[in-house]
């Protein structure tokens, strides 16, 4: 075993993750831990963009787009705080380095996606969050406060009197002991626990393990998404390539395999998802069909780059035929309930990003909201984090050596997860 001592230790490098590091004091000792590589996140695999709002004057729409998306199960106060702070936040993530599509006029280059009532979605062409990931790690290798930790699997937390004191950690078949004034969970979703999802296969919900043993309270853990438009393959045993909902909002239209329209693909994404799983059904095919050929060829290859390279790997070529797609797991709108500076029930831990649930999404999350509410609420955390942190002192406790390996809690952790989902109503095809 080994011991080590750092002010915040933030375990998960997404967008919440490392956006949290980076506005964190600089003289803080922040350390980062990444359970595979650190550009392995869902941040890195988000496609459609960024959703903000136009201006002010667009919050009350943008905050109404929300809560409509979301069946009105959504917590009003933390949507009027996401769009509220959107504009600030994407503003200094574009200072930090992401370079946003422009129009020809060189503004910002905004599209439209499911169940927005109009243009708000920045983007980069179509990999987004490749590019969120790659703008944020480079800032934090450059901070000397923030050491990165890779391949380092979050074991549990240290609790001592109701209050985490740091994480326990296992690294090259080492056990780690970290002690910290404060802990921020940012280690993803549960896709990993589905056959059939387009998250990375690592995500399997390992912060609400630790938060189930740890008593640490959970909001809305049956709100599962699903994704109306994957990549249609026969083999289950990978993650699914999701198509983003930016085709359909560039024009794309969805047909059955008779060639009939039979949905709005501008609704909220379990509107459209339902309705592909009956027209599945009614025509006793496994998939639909996403065309967006009509468009530019080259507009294409140059709007979805990456959609296209990775269809056209697959035998499609998007500008010339359709895309056969269907629905799989997304997105998980529940988690470890946070109030809105993303404190959790325990002291001194804070959860952001797809771990929490900051009530955000309701039962569904309007689209490109994720890497925004992954920076809005790891900034909260954050700047309270800067604030509270002098009154802290390091507290250090005895840690008994974990003898069970990384698969075997693994496999306890995918127990106990699925359990509490089912328990709540919430479907997992395991």
């Amino acid at each position: 075993m080994e011991n080590k001592y750092v002010d915040v230790l933030v375990v998960g490098s997404g967008v919440a993750g490392l956006y949290c590091a980076l506005n964190l004091r600089k003289d803080l000792d922040v350390m980062v831990v990444s359970k595979d590589k650190i550009d392995c996140t869902n941040t890195s695999l988000a496609q459609g963009g960024i959703s903000v709002a136009r201006d002010l004057e667009d919050v009350p729409f943008f905050m109404e787009d929300t809560l409509k998306a979301g069946r009105y199960k959504n917590d009003v106060q933390a949507v009027k705080v996401l769009t509220k702070e959107s504009i600030e936040n994407v503003d200094y993530l574009v200072s930090l380095g992401l370079d946003v599509d422009k129009d020809e006029n060189g503004n910002w280059d905004y599209t439209k996606e499911g169940a927005h009532c109009i243009n708000r979605i920045i983007h980069t062409q179509d990999n987004t969050g490749e590019n969120v990931e790659k703008t944020l790690v480079q800032n934090a290798l450059n901070r000397e406060n923030i050491r990165i930790s890779e391949d380092t699997f979050l074991i549990d937390i240290i609790e001592k009197n109701d209050k985490c004191i740091g994480a326990i950690l296992l690294k090259d078949k080492k056990q780690i002991n970290v002690f910290a004034k404060s802990v921020v969970l940012a280690c993803g979703g549960i896709g990993g626990l589905y056959k059939n999802s387009t998250s990375q296969r690592i995500l399997r919900g390992d912060g609400l393990a630790v938060a189930l043993r740890h008593n640490v309270e959970l909001k809305d853990i049956n709100y599962i998404q699903i994704h109306p438009t994957a990549f249609y393959d026969k083999s289950n045993d990978e993650r699914r390539f999701l198509i983003s909902e930016s085709v359909r909002g560039e024009g794309g239209k969805l047909y059955n395999v008779h060639g009939e329209r039979f949905v709005d693909e501008l609704q909220p994404r379990d509107v459209v998802s339902e309705a592909i799983f009956k027209e599945m059904k009614k025509t006793n095919t496994p998939y639909v069909l996403l065309d967006i050929s009509f468009l530019d060829a080259d507009y294409l290859k140059n709007r979805f780059s990456t959609i296209y390279n990775k269809c056209l790997e697959k035998g499609t070529d998007i500008t010339k035929e359709p895309i056969k797609v269907s629905p799989a797991q997304h997105y998980f709108m529940g988690g470890i309930k946070v109030n809105l500076n993303s404190e959790t029930s325990m002291k001194n831990l804070y959860a952001v990003g797809e771990t929490a649930c900051t009530g955000i999404h309701g039962a569904n999350r309007l689209a490109s909201n994720s890497l925004l509410e992954g920076l809005v609420f790891s900034k909260r955390a954050a700047d309270l984090i800067n604030d509270k942190i002098d009154t802290f002192n390091l507290t250090k406790v005895d840690v008994d050596k974990i003898y069970r390996s990384r698969e075997e809690i693994e496999e306890d952790n995918r127990k106990l997860v699925v359990q509490a989902i089912k328990e709540k109503g919430g479907v997992i095809d395991d």
